[in-house]
């Protein structure tokens, strides 16, 4: 839904006196979210993850962090770019979750400052939705600096800049708007369990850490069913984890990310 007259005339106003400021910041809160598709993750978010804003997806390899960081990519295809930096996910998953893949661009990056500058020449270029980056660690070159020039240009293209990690650094934290936890509470195997099964699915409880545009507290339960184009489970079998997050190591061979 667009700007009524007298919201679009007041933004009008604001870029004529504010010409460094840019259209990102006087963004409606109802078009500046972002939504997974995941209902009740978007409902304790508010709606979605808030664009012009850095975010983090914390939890271990295997914690269902890139499910939810593909979906957001995804979104973003739909209507215009995303971008991947430094970051390798599997591309028929990206496809299977809706990521467009023609319109995501995927830029290798060894070291954390090159996937730090990678990202600052992607944003500045202003021309994508949602850039998808490692939760850099915090060193001389990848430290306060660079987060805070990131999160400006992140604020000036109106992009959403996920960082995906175990967890955020201390200056991370800071900069982030929104900070989410993740890990795999439930996995559902067609068949027997463990290395005979054949994986069928698997939930992911997401948990707000912070919250800077609503509540900062809640969590939500994310049903997650496989990627790849297989027939439909026939004998599936639940069994929910009592393992710590950093435990799933039969999960992470059955390709959970």
């Amino acid at each position: 839904m667009g700007a009524d007259p007298a919201f679009a005339a007041l933004r009008a106003r604001l870029d004529h006196r504010h010409r460094e400021a840019t259209a990102a910041a006087f963004i409606r809160d109802g078009e500046a979210g972002i939504a997974t598709g995941f209902a009740e993750l978007d409902r304790v978010l508010g709606g979605g993850f808030p664009r012009g804003t850095i975010a983090t997806l914390e939890g271990a390899p295997s914690s269902g962090r890139s499910a939810i960081a593909a979906r957001l990519l995804a979104a973003a295809t739909r209507r215009g770019l995303g971008a991947l930096v430094g970051i390798e996910l599997f591309a028929p998953a990206l496809e299977a979750a809706g990521v467009r893949l023609e319109r995501l661009l995927i830029v290798p990056a060894a070291q954390p400052v090159a996937a730090a500058r990678a990202a600052d020449i992607v944003l500045r270029s202003g021309a994508f939705g949602v850039v998808v980056i490692p939760a850099l660690p915090s060193s001389r070159t990848t430290g306060a600096a660079a987060w805070t020039r990131l999160a400006s240009l992140a604020h000036r293209a109106g992009a959403l800049l996920v960082a995906l990690g175990n967890e955020a650094s201390p200056e991370l934290r800071y900069f982030a708007s929104v900070r989410l936890e993740t890990s795999i509470e439930r996995v559902r195997w067609n068949g027997s369990f463990g290395h005979a099964g054949e994986l069928a699915g698997y939930d992911v409880r997401a948990v707000i850490r912070k919250h800077k545009r609503a509540a900062p507290e809640g969590d939500a339960l994310i049903r997650c069913e496989q990627f790849e184009n297989r027939p439909l489970p026939v004998d599936v079998r639940e069994r929910r984890l009592a393992l710590p997050v950093d435990s799933t190591t039969l999960i992470r061979r059955r390709g959970i990310s």
